[in-house]
């Protein structure tokens, strides 16, 4: 019988304000690269939380397709109920959210309000931008230790809330959410992912999901902050453009925002806290033109800070998870 071959231990360079970095010689072949190392990377990950790979030289989509799926043998998963809307190129391979590149995209766990969220989050650079544009990281047991703990013991008692509005004019559709063309679709996709919903008379459709805000990592059992409670909240839109669409929609009519589980708005200030918090810990090293990066999504958050000229980022999804199969201690507030 054969002796398995070691698993390759990488030496990840550690540097004050800057994610985990892992150099790798020029020249490989990045999907070779992937197969032959994707133990060793997987490892460098979990012990982490997130690893940036530089050196492989990821030129165009199907080279970050091959890359991808090798790094998750188990596949892609679809996107599924994006707040806005991605390009997909192939095999579970996604452009970076449409959003406004002089508006950040705070810190958050993808997909942390829906029924099934991605494990692990994949993210190639093909372009980097002039200016900005990093994915922030930062820890979620640290960040849930420095949040107050009255405040704690409420999300975790309750859980938290998105409530979404959606309609042709600003953010993803239902169509393109839900990946369905028709009501019935709709109801049905709602209803097997624990989501109440509600037609308005003009034909929005306006939905509400209750989720837990303090899970269990599943593998450390390490206790992390998870939501998108600060992210998707109406307090961390510009104001300018939050008058905009109050005045346009009315304040039950935004295309997203965070509440209570019990429903009761969430202060301005408490949505302040947690943006300072993630801010304290965020984690930058910018982006470089054929970069990779892997990113635990339950220990970590990401985020995208505005930018300047054109960048191209590829994203995937992979290893799902059903939150509630995550130990939170609170599920029956969190439901």
């Amino acid at each position: 019988m054969s002796t398995p071959s070691p698993r390759i231990q990488f030496e990840v360079e550690r540097q004050a304000g800057r994610a985990p970095l892992l150099t790798v010689e020029h020249g490989r072949n990045p999907v070779q690269w992937a197969e032959d190392n994707r133990e060793g990377l997987r490892a460098a990950v979990d012990e982490h939380g997130a690893v940036l790979v530089r050196g492989l030289g990821l030129r165009d989509p199907a080279d970050v397709a091959d890359a991808f799926q090798q790094l998750a043998p188990g596949g892609l998963m679809p996107d599924r109920e994006a707040f806005a809307a991605r390009q997909p190129y192939l095999d579970g391979v996604y452009s970076s959210l449409t959003w406004p590149a002089n508006q950040p995209m705070c810190m958050h766990h993808e997909l942390s309000y829906a029924l099934e969220f991605p494990g692990l989050m994949l993210f190639a650079c093909l372009q980097a931008p002039s200016v900005g544009g990093v994915t922030g990281v930062a820890d979620a047991h640290a960040v849930l230790d420095a949040i107050p703990p009255d405040i704690v013991r409420r999300f975790e008692s309750e859980g938290w809330l998105l409530a979404r509005s959606y309609n042709e004019d600003i953010g993803a559709t239902y169509e393109e959410a839900f990946g369905v063309s028709d009501r019935a679709g709709v109801e049905s996709y709602c209803r097997a992912h624990e989501i109440e919903f509600e037609w308005q008379p003009d034909g929005e459709l306006r939905t509400r999901q209750r989720r837990p805000a303090v899970v269990r990592h599943p593998v450390t059992g390490q206790r992390c902050w998870f939501n998108q409670v600060a992210f998707l909240s109406e307090w961390t839109i510009a104001p300018e453009v939050r008058e905009y669409l109050v005045d346009v929609y009315g304040p039950d009519g935004l295309p997203f925002n965070t509440r209570f589980g019990n429903g009761e708005p969430i202060g301005e200030d408490i949505v302040a806290l947690l943006n300072d918090i993630y801010e304290a810990h965020t984690l930058r090293t910018p982006w470089e033109t054929g970069d990779l990066m892997l990113v635990d999504n339950v220990r970590v958050a990401h985020s995208r800070e505005a930018y300047e000229g054109p960048r191209e980022i590829l994203v995937g999804m992979a290893e799902p998870r059903n939150v509630f199969d995550l130990d939170t201690h609170a599920q029956d507030g969190a439901r």
